[in-house]
């Protein structure tokens, strides 16, 4: 059987164990939910304050500084943007904030939701891959006990790839290996992704709804040519 090997297929997000998760967020998926913040915990967001806890280059932290009153950042790895070094899950426990938000690495998804829940005293927010909902011991580990309140799906394909900002309306130059020669082609994916949101004191079951397409509309100039750090 011939390998299917598109640039959607090959953009698929699989990541050894020991990686460091560099999939930089697009500041629109983030304002996306920010957006919402009010509706899912009660409250402005521009009267509380929040923690990305996996800040990666800053491109989260950057949308929500527009929102909340304050934006704490922080991530394990030092990628020059000026952020605390901490370690959020086996470092000292963070302090409480309103609301935790972060595009969690993927395999220390559930216990990054799970210190977020002890530590948010509005909301958790966290961008995960569609995938992620599925899967019979994450269900008993986290789903069963600790359901989202919302599950948020993006409507359109949010393009991510590793390690860099990829603006989808520029093309790229790429291998094709069906034609052996390099081409222009705009950037995709083969990953679909989601918010799952908690309201930290809420006992509501899970309530699905869509994300409809806005990534024009809430896509910035700039957006994809900020400095390391988005200061």
């Amino acid at each position: 059987m011939t390998q299917n090997r598109s640039s959607a297929v090959m953009q698929q997000r699989r990541e050894p164990h020991d990686s460091l998760d560099d999939f930089p967020t697009p500041p629109w998926a983030t304002r996306a939910l920010c957006h919402l913040c009010e509706w899912i915990g009660g409250a402005p967001p521009d009267q509380l304050e929040c923690r990305d806890p996996a800040a990666n280059r800053g491109y989260m932290v950057y949308a929500l500084r527009e929102f909340f009153a304050k934006a704490h950042a922080a991530d394990i790895h030092d990628y020059g943007a000026g952020f605390a070094v901490e370690d959020y899950l086996f470092g000292p426990p963070p302090s409480k904030v309103d609301w935790t938000i972060t595009n969690p690495p993927f395999r220390l998804a559930e216990q990054f939701i799970e210190r977020a829940c002890e530590t948010s005293t509005v909301g958790v927010g966290m961008f995960v891959r569609t995938s992620f909902l599925e899967g019979e011991g994450r269900f008993k580990r986290l789903f069963r006990k600790n359901p989202p309140t919302h599950v948020l799906q993006f409507a359109e394909r949010v393009v991510i790839h590793k390690g860099r900002i990829v603006d989808p309306d520029l093309k790229e130059r790429i291998w094709s290996e069906k034609k052996g020669d390099w081409i222009a082609r705009k950037p995709s994916t083969a990953t679909s992704y989601c918010w799952l949101a908690w309201e930290t004191n809420s006992r509501l079951s899970p309530r699905f709804g869509w994300i409809p397409p806005c990534r024009k509309r809430l896509t910035l100039n700039g957006d994809y040519s900020l400095p390391v750090g988005c200061r």
